[in-house]
């Protein structure tokens, strides 16, 4: 269970602060949700509160410790090269939905040096987008620093791969 002002993540959405907890009708019944503003964007989502077994969707920030793992992620995961785009579209995507930093680090890797070299489907560069949004979002609230130099630190650090 979070509480109001929680630090967390929305996977495919990046960090954001949870703003409150609020109960609404849907077909007929009454569900609590966190209200997640997010902070790329400022954009609020509804996220329903499930028992913890079942949800998947909202994690805690990682702890301001972990980015050295992050950057490591970053910088020296293996990169799998998939020829079939639609087969590494749905594996990265997978990768994303599971909202694990480490796995969206990945992701971030694997499309920055494929763009480097062959390029990306319109689709994937979005994947991309979305994946460099969550980590650098994640980051600037793990380590209490601007997004802009979140992403001046992943920015600089994909472009050395």
């Amino acid at each position: 269970m979070f509480n109001i002002e929680d630090k967390v993540v929305y996977p495919l959405h990046g960090a954001g602060t949870i703003d409150s907890i609020e109960e609404h009708e849907v077909l007929g019944e009454i569900q609590k949700y966190y209200v997640v503003k997010l902070l790329v964007g400022g954009m609020k989502v509804m996220v329903p509160i499930i028992p913890m077994k079942e949800q998947i969707s909202l994690r805690k920030v990682i702890e301001k410790n972990e980015l050295g793992k992050v950057m490591d992620v970053l910088e020296n995961s293996p990169v799998i090269d998939i020829q079939d785009w639609k087969t590494r579209y749905q594996t990265n995507l997978e990768k994303m939905k599971t909202g694990c930093i480490y796995k969206t680090a990945e992701v971030a890797r694997s499309l920055s040096c494929r763009n480097k070299g062959k390029g990306l489907s319109l689709a994937e560069k979005r994947l991309f987008e979305t994946a460099y949004t969550a980590i650098t979002s994640e980051i600037a609230f793990s380590q209490d620093i601007g997004l802009e130099q979140a992403n001046t630190m992943i920015s600089n650090l994909l472009s050395q791969n």
